[in-house]
């Protein structure tokens, strides 16, 4: 049974002097910023996360990453405002589809749940007319 995916955002407000920021040894001028976010995000919606920002026009100089409940930038200085406006529009995007995904899973449970009333007033239906039958009869 699918079930219903918590959506993640970055943890606002966070003690900036915490954010981890480092050179990265394998990209020249490029650092890692570990940016925290307000839960471990489960697999779908690390899935949703990662086709969003890998769509995205902007990938040359810019990767993301989740890392337990860290999000990791590898990128360059350069325009640094608007990855930070990047990121959380990706964020955004993705929690879209999750509550879309979410929106399918809630209209699923409704139509089982009324199929399983519907079940269920139809068998309390032929229970009543077998004590309608027994009280004309014995009683």
């Amino acid at each position: 049974m699918r079930k219903i995916i918590k959506q993640v955002k970055l943890l606002k407000p966070f003690k900036i002097d915490d954010i981890v920021i480092e050179q990265d040894d394998r990209f020249p001028g490029a650092y890692l910023i570990d940016l925290p976010m307000d839960s471990v995000p489960d697999h779908n919606w690390q899935d949703n996360f990662e086709k969003v920002w890998k769509s995205s026009q902007n990938l040359w100089d810019r990767k993301l990453f989740v890392i337990g409940d860290k999000l990791r930038l590898v990128t360059t200085v350069d325009n640094f405002d608007e990855k930070l406006v990047w990121i959380e529009r990706v964020i955004n995007e993705t929690n879209e589809k999750i509550e879309e995904y979410n929106r399918q899973i809630r209209k699923e449970e409704k139509r089982t749940e009324d199929v399983t009333k519907q079940m269920l007033d139809e068998e309390m239906a032929k229970v009543e007319m077998i004590r309608h039958s027994l009280r004309q009869r014995f009683a």
